[in-house]
């Protein structure tokens, strides 16, 4: 056979999927991307667990994967998310979905395992990775993560300050100054009062219908107020004019719906927190209830809001649960990590230099303990080679055992930045590294 005609298997590249991040063991400065540094992000967790934890927020974790219907029935069947952007598949005829945001999942939780029965309000926090199938770009792809806030079991404009509250908090701990945060506020009503309000702006854009886009005209039938959250200009244009400015400034909520929003505003009036009533913020969910708000930086370009949330007083009845009124929000911790100012990270404290396995193990233990960073040398190449990694990796001190110190049981202690040295017992008082 002639072995020219076999044909050549295909080259297969191995790569990360087009829209996703790997997230590396380096410095911001060698990673060049704070999104792509595990150090920034180890930084912020551990600042988001401080934080939450000082309000008494207690953590939440579910599954990436849940039941379809669960988005299907707490997102909304018409929003954009659930027609458009899932990632989802059918295994032995139940359909899946990576989970697209992050409170349906907390809510199905707070129904499945009794957390409806403690007393209220139930304070809940959660970051993980949520999936959409969208066009990735600056700030937006389809694995990303969110840090979210969920305060259950309350219906007072009380609890919606303080949500924002935490949020406004938030970006203060990470050290943003108040003029790089804008917070955007409105109020979209009732369900019970939101449709006359949908009728009527229906009815009011009804004669320009012909000149908006195909996404604001399959919206009017089904999701009319997401028409206004459109980006096509023309359509902006439109939506933009004194006829439809003026309504939705100007409509008359129900006292049920209009009272509460006035005392949220009077609140964060009080707690000094600036605001913009926008009429024009919908948001993109279905269970937002009368309070709906973002926070926006011009930090970030065009993709420029880093938080999303409000009020969603039907959502944990419509997945089951008994009635319970309940507010949050969500943080796309991407976008967090390009506003924060990373700390630098923590150096390596000892190098532990020595062909002497089992001694180096067990003063790499004894130090550990002490709340020291420690590595050991694992190649047995020579001490001069192995004292050559400890200066690589930055560390503060090098332990070095060569025969001699075997023999005596002990070691030499090299301060690595003043080139000082030093003998020290086999297992030495982790205050002689602490002191200097």
């Amino acid at each position: 056979m002639d072995t020219n005609t076999v044909p050549k298997p295909n080259k297969v590249v191995l790569q990360r999927l087009k829209g996703t991040q790997d997230v590396l063991p380096l410095s911001v400065a060698d990673v060049g991307q704070p999104a792509l540094s595990i150090h920034l992000w180890q930084q912020l967790e551990q600042l988001l667990h401080q934080y939450f934890q000082a309000a008494n927020y207690q953590e939440i974790r579910t599954p990436s994967l849940e039941y379809t219907e669960l988005f299907a029935r707490g997102v909304g069947e018409a929003t954009d998310i659930v027609t458009k952007e899932m990632f989802t598949f059918e295994r032995s005829d139940r359909s899946l979905t990576l989970r697209p945001e992050g409170t349906a999942g907390v809510v199905r939780a707070f129904v499945e395992n009794g957390l409806s029965r403690q007393p209220k309000p139930v304070k809940l926090y959660y970051c993980g990775p949520m999936f959409r199938y969208e066009r990735p770009q600056e700030g937006r792809q389809r694995q990303f993560h969110q840090v979210g806030l969920e305060l259950l079991g309350l219906d007072t404009p009380a609890a919606d300050a303080e949500s924002i509250l935490m949020a406004a908090g938030l970006f203060r701990a990470l050290g943003l100054p108040q003029e790089a945060i804008t917070l955007r506020i409105n109020n979209v009503g009732l369900p019970e009062d939101r449709a006359l309000f949908r009728d009527a702006l229906k009815a009011l854009l009804f004669a320009q219908l012909p000149q908006l886009c195909d996404t604001c005209q399959a919206r009017y039938e089904k999701n009319p107020l997401r028409m206004l959250d459109c980006k096509v200009p023309s359509c902006q244009a439109i939506y933009r004019q004194d006829t439809v400015s003026d309504f939705l400034r100007q409509y008359p909520w129900p006292d049920s719906s209009r009272v509460p929003f006035e005392q949220l505003l009077v609140l964060l009036n009080e707690m000094g927190v600036s605001y913009v009533h926008d009429p024009y913020l919908v948001r993109g969910l279905d269970y937002y209830t009368r309070t709906v708000f973002e926070f926006t930086t011009d930090r970030l370009g065009a993709q420029n809001a880093v938080c999303g949330g409000g009020r969603y007083n039907q959502l944990v009845e419509t997945l089951g649960g008994p009635p319970t009124p309940s507010v949050g929000w969500a943080i796309g911790v991407e976008r967090l990590l390009r506003l924060m100012t990373p700390l630098p990270p923590a150096r390596l404290d000892v190098f532990v230099c020595s062909q002497d396995i089992p001694a180096a193990f067990r003063v790499a233990e004894h130090l550990r303990a002490a709340g020291l960073r420690v590595e050991v040398d694992l190649s047995e190449r020579a001490l001069g080679k192995q004292l050559a990694q400890a200066s690589k990796r930055q560390a503060r001190w090098a332990l070095i055992r060569g025969e001699s110190e075997q023999q005596a049981d002990e070691w030499q202690l090299k301060h690595l930045d003043r080139g000082t040295q030093q003998t020290v017992a086999s297992l030495p008082d982790p205050q002689v590294f602490f002191a200097s």
